[in-house]
């Protein structure tokens, strides 16, 4: 795959497959095309070149016979509703209450019943931690807070795949730990994902796959414990010896 933004070629050939129930953590430092992948992945950015696939579906295209055809917006947006995606910044709406921004986007979108996505809103509240702050609006939440409501809000949408976009990486120190700690447990449900961190302990301990880009390339994959442990090329090493 590739993506260029002008005549900077940002993603230079990303071959990469990722399992169903993966935990996948990319690592490299910041211009080394982390993000934009993501993007590409939930087609917020059009690739250049090559292919993406998601289950059976070619992310932006559909296949017909030896060609490809370009979908339109609605069939993208349709698509986008697999994927679940937490960023750096919450994006939450200001307006709206805690539970609110749970069930916007699975009646409008999804067109579900309001009774089953409020229970089930309920239900991923709980499971985050914060069931007393349903009725809570954003600006009165820490930034963990925040964060763990965004991820909540990705997961009301039934994604069959989840994205992390460096999501600590706006938290003060002390609040790290709270939206780590959610992550790890939907790993342990075996929820597929894909997670941009400069996090190496979540990365060690979580990641099936760890997979360090530079350059708009992948330069190493492979375990954790010998990406992150025993890295074998001297970018990774210098990487590592810089982040830990």
């Amino acid at each position: 795959m590739r993506k260029s933004f002008g005549d900077n070629e940002v993603l230079k050939g990303i071959d990469l497959h990722v399992q169903s129930g993966e935990v996948v953590c990319l690592i490299g430092a910041s211009g080394s095309g982390k993000s934009t992948f993501l993007r590409c992945v939930n087609h917020l950015e059009k690739i250049d070149g090559g292919l993406l696939w998601v289950g059976d579906r070619a992310v932006g295209y559909r296949i017909k016979g030896d060609k490809l055809h370009e979908q339109s917006h609605n069939e993208i947006c349709a698509d986008r509703t697999d994927i679940g995606m937490v960023f750096q910044h919450f994006n939450l709406f200001p307006h709206m209450t805690v539970l609110e921004n749970l069930m916007e986007a699975p009646i409008r979108v999804l067109k579900h019943r309001k009774a089953d996505v409020r229970r089930r809103a309920l239900d991923l509240l709980e499971k985050v931690g914060l069931s007393e702050k349903a009725g809570a609006y954003p600006r009165h939440l820490s930034g963990g807070q925040q964060q763990r409501v965004a991820i909540a809000r990705a997961l009301c949408m039934q994604p069959k795949l989840m994205l992390f976009d460096e999501p600590t990486s706006a938290l003060d120190p002390e609040l790290v730990g709270e939206v780590l700690r959610v992550m790890k447990d939907l790993a342990r449900t075996g929820m597929t994902m894909i997670v941009v961190t400069h996090e190496m302990g979540f990365a060690r301990d979580v990641a099936d796959r760890v997979v360090f880009m530079h350059g708009g390339r992948i330069i190493e994959e492979g375990p954790a414990e010998e990406v992150i442990g025993n890295p074998q090329h001297e970018r990774t090493r210098a990487f590592l010896s810089a982040v830990l």
